[in-house]
């Protein structure tokens, strides 16, 4: 709930006009949802403008329009407030910025190459054990997303945990400065993004501005085993304190004893408490270990820790095992940059089972002037997992060659342009049988979970 005054303080905005109540009762950016006294913000998209269903959201009883002053609605005479703002993308950054800073409760950020998302779910699903905890719905974690979620803050919360993402230089950032996170979790460091970020340089100074742009008590959590961020364990910035974690390296919450068992991972922490993770993915104890050491700094006990891990359902998309007609898949189509890349086919090779191991591969978004050589290194890795590769996309076909030069028997390779392709080839062609083995991975806008459609 705002009150006008307040939208226009946040918003640093010019009053057009006023009209009746001046209580604002919630904030829109969506004219089909808008509610009664609802304030509408018109954001410019890609591909709409939000200008565009101003009378729309009035018709609908928005009772306050934040507007762009290019725009050419009318809003003048009518009984509806009008706030004029040079950027309504930014405004809506500042209403959240305005709004987290209403309450003082913790906030803690997470980003990173890999990993963002299962990381924050784990730790509010361990943190609402105790805690009334507000996090990102899904990947929301952009300039959109996260002040959409900020902006649900209220006095019922105890926590709020927010994934941060990035693809271009200054987006974390400024997101961290409009949520004001108390804790920074850096998962890792890898080649995504590398179209605007240009090398993992680029990448590790845009994630490390989560650290620079901590509010007290200034805690950072850092990936021991993460050749860029351990450089850093030790510095200090603003007073930080930081907490590591890791497998390899010495860090404060230290994973060993791993097992794989069964679709599940068994590790100890500190070699003492004993943990479980429904995945197949080695690299999720890197997520559970940052979980599990914000959940010690809020006082959470390791019983209760290793309870709510053991239940934990991994989001979907993301190395989830599945079987179809007996046959088992490895649906990984969340997305895919190289590091991911192989993590999922690290799984792929280690995965015990009596038939193929296929793997169809989309094509690595976003990887700049380092694309070629990337998928061509894929595809030198993949000959090495895999008895079928299936790839999809331009790019893809370069991983084709590379495992054709790693002798990979051309007759198990297969080219396709498009999902649908592949899909025929995979389930007409190949004869999929029990005990075969497929893997499916590829870049969110290759939309490779359309392997999986009858």
């Amino acid at each position: 709930m705002f009150r006008v005054d307040e939208l226009l303080e946040a918003t640093g905005g010019r009053l057009i006009s006023q009209a009746g109540n001046t209580i604002i009762r919630g904030i829109s950016i969506d004219s089909r949802t808008i509610h009664s006294k609802h304030a509408f913000i018109a954001i410019k998209g890609s591909n709409f403008d939000g200008h565009d269903f101003i009378d729309e959201a009035i018709k609908k009883g928005a009772s306050c329009i934040i507007k762009e002053s290019v725009s050419e609605a009318k809003d003048k005479g009518r009984r509806v407030t009008f706030i004029e703002v040079q950027d309504t993308t930014k405004a809506l950054g500042d209403i959240a910025r305005f709004q987290r800073k209403k309450f003082n409760i913790p906030v803690i950020a997470v980003t990173g190459s890999n990993g963002k998302t299962t990381t924050k779910e784990m730790l509010a699903h361990i943190l609402s054990r105790k805690f009334k905890v507000l996090k990102n719905e899904g990947t929301k974690n952009n300039q959109i997303g996260l002040p959409l979620t900020l902006l649900k803050l209220n006095s019922s919360y105890d926590i709020a945990v927010l994934e941060v993402g990035t693809n271009h230089p200054g987006e974390i950032e400024y997101l961290a400065r409009i949520c004001q996170p108390n804790i920074g979790i850096i998962i890792n460091i890898g080649p995504s993004h590398l179209e605007y970020l240009s090398d993992l340089g680029g990448v590790f100074r845009e994630k490390y501005k989560m650290l620079e742009n901590l509010e007290k008590p200034y805690i950072g959590i850092l990936n021991a085993d993460d050749d860029l961020l351990k450089r850093n364990i030790s510095a200090r910035q603003k007073q930080e304190i930081i907490f590591s974690f890791g497998i390899k390296n010495k860090s404060d919450f230290l994973a060993s004893n791993i097992k794989m068992l069964n679709g599940k991972i068994e590790f100890s922490v500190n070699k003492k408490y004993k943990f479980q993770l429904k995945t197949l993915g080695y690299y999720n104890i890197y997520n559970a270990l940052a979980a599990i050491t914000v959940a010690r700094i809020f006082g959470i006990a390791y019983k209760d820790i290793i309870l709510r891990l053991n239940t934990f359902d991994f989001p979907q998309s993301r190395l989830k095992f599945m079987e179809l007609n007996s046959v088992k898949f490895i649906d990984d189509t969340y997305n895919s940059n190289p590091l991911s890349l192989r993590q999922a086919l690290n799984v792929l090779a280690n995965f015990r089972t009596s038939g193929r191991k296929i793997f169809v591969m989309g094509d690595m978004l976003e990887l700049g002037s380092y694309k070629k050589s990337f998928h061509y290194h894929a595809g030198q890795e993949a000959a090495g997992c895999c008895d079928v590769f299936i790839t999809v996309g331009n790019l893809s076909k370069l991983a084709a060659k590379g495992a054709m030069a790693s002798r990979f028997d051309v007759k198990n390779i297969f080219t396709c342009q498009t999902v649908t392709e592949a899909r025929k080839i995979l389930f007409n062609k190949l004869s999929l049988k029990k005990g075969d083995l497929v893997l499916v991975k590829g870049s969110r806008l290759m939309k490779m979970e359309e392997t999986f459609k009858s």
